[in-house]
């Protein structure tokens, strides 16, 4: 059952009774909607809002159940709530669809007035001379950014997200023994626990969709170009994308109108022209799935890789998909996709990259990846791939990145040739092939039978089924569908052609409103009246 109507009906009878604003907040769990509601009625302000996040985030986040997600709290929240209640107070109108709206950021992306670390310890001191694009739209629709997330360091992580000397170990608030997820497991785990309402993470190979899918909340990969990158530290400039995260898919969809557009600094967004509609939120329709073809890629979640648990609840979110009306491919097979070298994520690409940004970004600290591999201040786990990349030829001219391209686009026309065929809309699969990680386990092969490295057999960190959207660098969603284990959220992927976010963003409204999946983590409980 919500929480939500009776959060408001508690904050409104407070309010009535003159109670002290310490002790007439309980925003778990609320929508944009829900707030924006009471913004409008007079029962909330924005300044009651931001403190109220404000002291979960003291509870919960270095405290108590201690998920550690944020690396920097916005000293100037509060304050900038006052000026967009001041501005709400003279005008009577919003200032945009984000008013009022706590956001967190993952902290490889530029925002001004806070540091810029991306989860690296030289660069803890490091202010960006600018917003990013995406984080200027966000801040001219009304959203306040209240905080930055912890992440793996350079966004160099996958299942466990605690690579970082900076930031250390986040926790999943579902279970604090167990990861977030990464890279982007900061502002996974700061969303589930109601320490803002929406967020941004960026997804090379993954790092949107699977820390979602560990903490239950709706997360989108977009097309690349969809979203400008100026501004966000990259890994692979060609498969980097920002993307929105949310407790739901209506939230994620109102993030994702604000940050989308051409960017000149940005030649990848140039390709999103005439892909773009007015806005995503008319996709979110409840029968969205009636009569839609989707097809299920078994390939990669063999039950050679995939944790038995993961498989029977998939088989269940089939038969969900079809009592929604999905029409179900059941499997789409892509002949070439067990014969095309899978692509990798290069040190030249990243070398080539990361000297751009830095170009751009004067006075950040240890200036070249030189500086950054002969400082030692990286995490061990990184400070190998830092040597190698010193030696990178520039990725034009390395030949594991050309190679790699030119399979991507191979890939791409295998799965546009097999979806065509099929005539499928989109493909279907889980997020994951196994659940959330121990805190600090790393590389265990889950098998009775354990082979040598390169050829080790599964791992809960070496699990990714998100490789497929990145390889394709088409859109690819995860949304909750279901508890597994010691109480772990698990995510449906939804993978869609080019520009087809409209398209999976309905898919997965129509699935998240025909299960309801989505609650609230409980490690990190509403507040007694003494703690607000």
């Amino acid at each position: 059952m919500s929480l939500r109507p009776f959060a408001l009906l508690f904050i409104a009878c407070c309010l009535l009774m003159g109670a002290p604003q310490a002790h007439a907040l309980a925003v778990e769990e609320a929508s944009i909607a829900d707030l924006q509601g009471a913004y409008r009625e007079g029962r909330l302000s924005a300044h009651q809002v931001v403190a109220a996040y404000l002291a979960r985030i003291a509870a919960y986040d270095k405290k108590g159940p201690y998920i550690n997600s944020l690396i920097t709290v916005n000293p100037k929240a509060l304050q900038e709530a006052d000026a967009i209640d001041a501005s709400y107070k003279a005008t009577g109108k919003f200032i945009g669809p984000l008013h009022g709206i706590p956001v967190v950021l993952k902290d490889n992306l530029d925002a001004v007035g806070m540091p810029m670390t991306n989860g690296f310890q030289g660069w803890k001191n490091y202010y960006p001379p600018s917003d990013a694009p995406l984080v200027a739209k966000i801040k001219a629709a009304g959203g306040i950014i209240i905080a930055k997330a912890s992440l793996s360091e350079f966004a160099k992580g996958g299942g466990d997200n605690i690579n970082s000397v900076l930031a250390g170990f986040a926790r999943n608030p579902y279970n604090t023994a167990y990861a977030t997820g990464g890279s982007s497991g900061g502002p996974a785990a700061a969303l589930a626990s109601s320490f803002a309402v929406i967020g941004i993470g960026t997804d090379t190979g993954g790092s949107v969709r699977m820390p979602s899918a560990h903490n239950a909340l709706a997360g989108l990969r977009p097309t690349v170009g969809l979203v400008s990158r100026t501004g966000v530290v990259p890994l692979d400039g060609v498969r980097d994308t920002a993307g929105p995260m949310a407790r739901s898919v209506t939230d994620m969809a109102i993030l994702l109108d604000v940050i989308v557009g051409q960017d000149p600094e940005d030649a990848a967004t140039a390709r999103s022209q005439g892909h773009i509609p007015k806005s995503y939120l008319p996709y979110l329709k409840k029968d969205g799935l009636k009569g839609v073809r989707l097809g299920v890629l078994r390939q990669v979640f063999t039950p050679q890789v995939t944790d038995p648990l993961i498989i029977a609840n998939f088989d269940k979110t089939i038969a969900e998909l079809r009592a929604a009306g999905a029409d179900i491919v059941d499997p789409l097979v892509v002949p070439e996709l067990d014969t095309i070298p899978r692509p990798p994520q290069t040190n030249a690409e990243f070398k080539t990259d990361l000297t751009k940004w830095i170009a751009r970004h004067p006075g950040v600290p240890y200036p070249s990846i030189k500086a950054i591999a002969d400082s030692k201040l990286v995490h061990p786990l990184h400070q190998q791939s830092f040597d190698q990349a010193v030696d990178s030829l520039p990725a034009d001219q390395d030949p594991a990145t050309i190679e790699g391209r030119k399979n991507e686009q191979r890939y791409r026309e295998a799965f546009m040739k097999a979806m065509d065929a099929a005539k499928v809309e989109a493909l279907v699969f889980p997020t994951w092939a196994q659940l959330p990680a121990i805190n600090g386990d790393r590389n265990t092969q889950i098998t009775d039978d354990p082979q040598p490295a390169p050829n080790a057999g599964p791992t809960h960190l070496g699990s990714s089924l998100t490789f497929v959207g990145s390889m394709l660098q088409w859109p690819a969603l995860s949304v909750p569908n279901g508890y597994l284990g010691e109480g772990l959220p698990v995510g449906l992927q939804i993978l869609g052609r080019a520009w087809d976010e409209g398209k999976i963003i309905q898919y997965a409204y129509a699935y998240e409103q025909a299960t309801h999946y989505r609650r609230p983590p409980p490690t990190v409980p509403p507040l007694a009246p003494g703690q607000q």
